[in-house]
């Protein structure tokens, strides 16, 4: 089932103006900076707010038409909303919090329970059964959001920032999940600010800026090919496949140390920051964990910031402030060191 987005809202001074489909087992990252309209394009799809122009429809049924005055109720569309503060009630335990929309939804205590139950065995949380929201961490109170939206068996899922709040490790468990979760026709939606969730949870990627879709594209063609300032540092992280063998990281010919992961041994999507990587005209001193010897192959200026190009063995770009650059006293083609904090490398499985 097909979901179909052509949208026009004027949402404060912002026109947001956006248009796109998802299709079944299809995920789609949705980025952009803060106050790009990314939140209301996800309330208009879930119901919460109406198209001022355009339509929205589900496989061809319609949920929202500005032109003919169509409105389908939010409860009444077949998709789950998982919010950025995991919105559960405080009141109710979590086995009653997961039963929720169930219950909501006309379903009978007994049907609505039996489902919270296997949503939270789906998700690998049934101990929390009993447990109130307050006694919750929040990577735990993420997974039972998560199992929440599941128990209603939506066909479509909407996530809003759902692992901003989370500290490293329990990111990495509600990825994993994100990952593992839904079926071959479960469409879903996930707005991030965070590249590595959209580089390694999505299939395809919208670059949405002051309320203007940018860019569309899979994650490989937009890293190719970034279309606007954004794109180009949201995205511009260095992704490398690699090979992991506990916390030596093989890239071609280079071995990396990383630091602290929960990635298990085998393929993984390394990530190092432009910024996290120093240039240096001699051997570092001190006990940096990954130093090569590289040169710079091209040099990319503007006012506040040289992007260099490495050459071999670790083909990465590099961002250094001018004075940093000048620093160096080098140019293209000559050689120079290299180094970066085994924490700064961020591994994730492939």
């Amino acid at each position: 089932m097909t979901l179909s987005v052509d949208v026009r809202r004027l949402v404060g001074s912002l026109q947001l103006d956006a248009s796109f489909a998802v299709e079944p087992g299809e995920t789609v990252a949705v980025v952009g900076p803060n106050g790009a309209g990314k939140t209301s394009l996800l309330r208009m799809i879930a119901g919460l707010s109406a198209a001022d122009e355009g339509r929205i429809t589900w496989n061809g049924t319609v949920w929202d038409d500005a032109s003919s005055g169509e409105f389908v109720s939010p409860e009444q569309r077949p998709l789950s909303y998982v919010f950025q503060d995991h919105a559960l009630i405080p009141h109710l335990n979590v086995l009653d919090n997961v039963a929720f929309g169930v219950r909501a939804n006309g379903g009978r205590r007994r049907v609505a329970r039996e489902r919270a139950t296997r949503a939270l065995t789906d998700v690998g949380s049934l101990e929390l059964a009993d447990r109130m929201p307050s006694e919750l961490s929040g990577g735990e109170s993420q997974t039972v959001a998560i199992a929440r939206a599941l128990a209603t068996d939506p066909k479509l899922m909407l996530f809003d920032e759902p692992f901003a709040a989370l500290d490293a490790g329990a990111r990495a468990k509600a990825r994993r999940l994100f990952a593992s979760m839904g079926n071959e026709s479960l469409a879903r939606i996930l707005v991030t600010h965070d590249a590595v969730d959209a580089l390694t949870l999505a299939d395809r990627i919208i670059a949405l800026e002051s309320g203007s879709i940018v860019q569309v594209g899979t994650p490989s063609e937009l890293l190719a090919t970034p279309r606007s300032h954004f794109v180009a540092e949201i995205l511009g992280f260095n992704p490398m496949s690699g090979e992991l063998s506990g916390d030596q990281l093989s890239i071609g010919t280079m071995i990396l140390t990383v630091g602290a992961h929960e990635a298990p041994d085998g393929s993984v999507i390394a990530i190092i920051r432009p910024r996290s990587v120093s240039l240096h005209r001699s051997r570092p001193e001190g006990s940096p964990r990954n130093v090569w010897r590289t040169s710079i192959t091209t040099v990319d200026r503007t006012s506040d910031r040289v992007r260099v190009q490495l050459g071999a063995p670790l083909h990465i770009a590099v961002e250094v402030t001018p004075a940093g650059f000048e620093a160096l006293l080098t140019d293209t083609g000559e050689e120079l060191w290299a180094s970066v904090k085994a924490s700064e490398i961020a591994v994730h499985p492939a």
